[in-house]
């Protein structure tokens, strides 16, 4: 159901100048029966001035006679061809100004860390459009060689289970495309408890340690046996003498 432009101005002015159910209000403005109830004790809305939603051609007359009769009855929106399309859209969110100066670190760690994810999921993720994403990732940015990369969780620009969220979205999606995931791209996908206790992984070596001969392990001479330690081995003196003899 529609509501009504100023829907809360339009539940204040109800409340002080009909005697509508709260729930027949809160129907008709898109709000709570207790948050009517509220605005009736003065705890909800102080201070907020009644929007007339008869003069405003919001809604008819005869409406609030025949909801005043019938506590059931339901306020019609009186139909407004001006109003038509004119509904949320869906797009990017809304950054405050104090953080739009950080969208693009955060985009740029989007990029770098998480490539599975597309233009549209990091856009709705830190509040941004395709074209600037497109600039980060392409390095064409006028501000490119002066942006450092940062978590946008750690940026206040979304939360940690809406960025899960995304990445199992993308996983999903690459999985039914038939895309393989590398392990660096497996490995961001856990937490960094799990990442530390993954085996390392193998590391190829490189040519000089291919072809590098295995140093032999030299063995301590054993002198545990008296007979071994003092049969050693002649010196060459002994054999000069032997010389001079024959001689």
């Amino acid at each position: 159901m529609n509501k009504p432009l100023m829907a809360k101005a339009t539940a204040v002015w109800l409340v002080d100048n009909t005697t509508l159910s709260f729930k027949q209000v809160a129907d008709f403005c898109g709000m709570h029966e207790l948050e009517v109830q509220g605005i009736a004790d003065g705890d909800v809305a102080p201070g907020v001035k009644g929007f007339d939603p008869v003069a405003n051609n919001q809604l008819d007359a005869i409406e609030i006679e025949k909801g005043q009769k019938d506590p059931l009855y339901k306020l019609k929106l009186k139909f407004n061809a001006a109003a038509v399309g004119e509904e949320k859209r869906r797009g990017p969110r809304y950054t405050p100004l104090s953080k739009r100066q950080d969208r693009p670190a955060a985009i740029l760690w989007l990029v770098k860390f998480h490539p599975e994810l597309s233009d549209g999921a990091i856009g709705k993720l830190v509040g941004t459009t395709k074209p600037t994403i497109q600039a980060i990732r392409e390095r064409t940015h006028w501000n490119i060689n002066n942006i450092t990369p940062v978590d946008p969780v750690a940026l206040g620009l979304c939360k940690q289970s809406e960025l899960d969220v995304a990445v199992q979205a993308a996983v999903r999606r690459r999985a039914a495309e038939g895309i393989v995931m590398s392990d660096d791209e497996r490995r961001k996908l856990v937490s960094t408890e799990q990442s530390l206790g993954m085996p390392e992984e193998p590391k190829i070596p490189s040519g000089l340690e291919m072809f590098a001969r295995p140093e032999k392990e030299e063995k301590p001479a054993d002198f545990s046996d008296a007979d071994s330690f003092f049969n050693l081995p002649q010196h060459d003196d002994d054999d000069e003498d032997d010389e001079d003899q024959r001689r």
